[in-house]
């Protein structure tokens, strides 16, 4: 297999005294769909946050397309293309749905493939054209997350994070973010997804890891995961 897009290595972070991850490796290749899954407070959202450069690792590594890169700032990375939808969507509430829009292309200046990208957004989730010009706080959580995912979606990425992309959204509409997430990959996009909806996860995905106190557990395809005993007793209610 080639060399990972995204590499994880040795990864500690924590808040103060209070350690979160304690030692995490994970991998990412071109072309997969990777979830993590675990219970509340087992670190998911940390991990996702100290990879995207949102939260700074205590020891460890990060490398982003073979190059380290966990003491770069953000807004590079984002420009380098690892983009990260964050837990519970934060649009800006007070723009219209385009205005979110075009805040994700912001370090872009391909004006014609930005102007290309609506089109494909819009297609992806034709609601969002539909309320182009609707407050983005005036949509249902539903329609927030799918603006979440097409913002970051504007911001070209190579990598897409996305933390619990289910969190707070009706059950069609979450069939519908995962058909997007499903078309997304298979037109090549690689993604690492947090998500405590377990089942729905590891039905989407090539691989999985199990993190639990800020530990890798164990890993595995999404399919190997979904029959083991230790998975179905823990997080998926069998």
């Amino acid at each position: 297999m080639s060399e990972p897009v995204l590499q994880v290595e040795g990864l500690d972070a924590g808040y103060g005294e209070v350690q979160v991850l304690k030692g995490v490796n994970l991998s990412v290749f071109q072309g997969e769909v990777v979830a993590v899954i675990g219970a509340n407070g087992a670190g998911k959202t940390t991990l996702l946050q100290t990879i995207s450069a949102l939260h700074p690792p205590t020891a460890g590594r990060i490398l982003f397309k073979g190059a380290e890169i966990q003491h770069r700032p953000a807004h590079q990375l984002v420009g380098e293309g690892l983009v990260h939808v964050p837990e519970g969507r934060q649009i800006f509430a007070r723009l219209t749905v385009r205005e979110n829009l075009e805040l994700g292309a912001f370090l872009r200046r391909d004006t014609l493939s930005i102007a290309e990208d609506f089109e494909r957004v819009f297609q992806l989730f034709p609601i969002l054209a539909e309320r182009a010009n609707q407050l983005g706080g005036t949509l249902s959580g539903g329609e927030q997350q799918m603006l979440a995912i097409a913002r970051g979606l504007m911001s070209k990425p190579q990598l897409m994070i996305m933390d619990e992309p289910s969190m707070g959204v009706a059950p069609l509409l979450v069939e519908k973010i995962y058909q997007a997430i499903r078309d997304l990959n298979q037109h090549g996009l690689t993604l690492l997804l947090v998500e405590q909806n377990a089942t729905v996860a590891l039905n989407l995905a090539h691989r999985g890891y199990v993190l639990e106190t800020g530990q890798i557990l164990f890993e595995d395809s999404g399919v190997k995961l979904l029959q083991d005993p230790r998975v179905c007793e823990a997080y998926l209610g069998n």
